[in-house]
């Protein structure tokens, strides 16, 4: 009975919603697509009023440059602002949009804050990982087109991405910016493994990254074997001699028998790493990579998904450390600017230099 009632309540408040502000959608030129579900959508062209929900639905806006037709964001999304280089650049002018619900990894999938995501009258409604049946009574529901978009799995870079742009492109009637952003990422990627190619295995030092984000932050144990600034300077990760793949957290007795030659530092375990190295001196003192001081900080692109720009400078900055001679033309603070200003509009290295500290040089710890 108590649930029959919470029902009922639920329904009145959002006629009454609906009765105050309108319907969010009005009649004019429609598209029909297929979002990331398989669902089909009918949506506004080009609409005027656009909401994101889930982890990294926001940053595909501000890559297709259509922020301007947010009318609300995440509460979520104004907690952390150094952590996604596109609230850095654009965090401003969104962090005075309404609030249309918590956002955050715990809504994933979940239906959100209706009568909030009704107040700001949104013609239509772009959100992650949201399963189709779910999808589909959201939309029903509120009367407002949801669709869908995926990054692909969590955690890493998928071109499952691509697909997810061009489908805002061809809602958002950008659709040469989306194919511009997509060839820039490639374009990016093609460069690193050309600058690269032809390198000998046995010339390539071993190296390993610690201080990964999963689900939270973490010190030097936690590791990925499939490392996307690794794989695309075809890097000799020491993590993939382990059997298991993807994601790890590892001994540290297994750290220290890989002894990599080089070791990257995830600036969301930064700290952790830090205090431990107070703590425990000796583990760090046996191996060479301290010792040598050949242990240099990266950048954390995990952040409420995958910040892609951030991925190619971390790239970059590995390859310049790995490869020097093939790298020796790239000035890593002019290389930054050009990613974060082609992709997010603005050059943000100083900021994120300021935040995190300089990439590709030793952390402040080690002496």
């Amino acid at each position: 009975m108590k649930r029959l009632n919470k029902t009922i309540v639920i329904s009145i408040t959002l006629i009454l919603i609906m009765a105050i502000y309108g319907s969010p959608c009005e009649a004019g030129k429609t598209v029909t697509i297929t979002d990331m579900t398989g669902r089909q959508v009918s949506v506004p062209t080009d609409p005027d009023r656009i909401i994101c929900l889930g982890t990294g639905t926001l940053r595909l806006i501000v890559y297709l440059e259509k922020q301007n037709k947010l009318v609300g964001v995440e509460d979520f999304e104004k907690q952390f602002p150094m952590t996604r280089p596109y609230w850095i650049a654009h965090g401003r002018d969104l962090a005075s949009l309404p609030s249309i619900g918590p956002g955050g990894p715990g809504a994933i999938n979940k239906e959100p804050d209706l009568e909030k995501v009704l107040a700001v009258k949104p013609d239509m409604i772009f959100i992650t990982y949201m399963d189709r049946d779910k999808a589909e009574a959201l939309q029903k529901k509120i009367g407002i087109p949801v669709v869908v978009l995926t990054y692909g799995p969590f955690g890493t870079f998928d071109e499952k991405v691509y697909e997810s742009l061009r489908l805002c492109g061809i809602i958002l009637d950008k659709q040469d910016r989306a194919e511009a952003v997509i060839r820039f990422i490639e374009n990016s990627r093609k460069d690193l493994l050309k600058r690269v190619a032809g390198v000998p295995e046995k010339m390539k030092p071993s190296v390993y990254i610690g201080g990964i984000g999963f689900r939270g932050t973490h010190g030097i144990e936690s590791t990925e074997t499939e490392y996307v600034p690794f794989e695309w300077v075809r890097a000799n990760n020491a993590a993939k001699k382990d059997s298991q793949k993807g994601h790890l957290f590892v001994d540290r007795e297994k750290i220290l028998s890989w002894n990599p030659d080089i070791i990257f530092i995830d600036s969301g375990g930064n700290d952790l790493i830090r205090q431990d190295y107070v703590k425990k001196p000796p583990f760090y003192h046996g191996l060479k990579a301290f010792k040598n001081k050949k242990v240099y900080l990266l950048y954390a692109f995990n952040w409420y998904m995958t910040n892609i720009e951030t991925v190619i400078v971390d790239a970059y900055a590995v390859g310049k450390i790995i490869y020097p001679k093939n790298f020796k033309d790239v000035n890593m603070d002019k290389k930054a600017d050009e990613i974060y200003a082609y992709l997010l509009g603005h050059p943000l290295h100083e900021k994120m230099e300021n935040a995190f500290g300089r990439i590709g040089e030793n952390p402040s710890y080690l002496p």
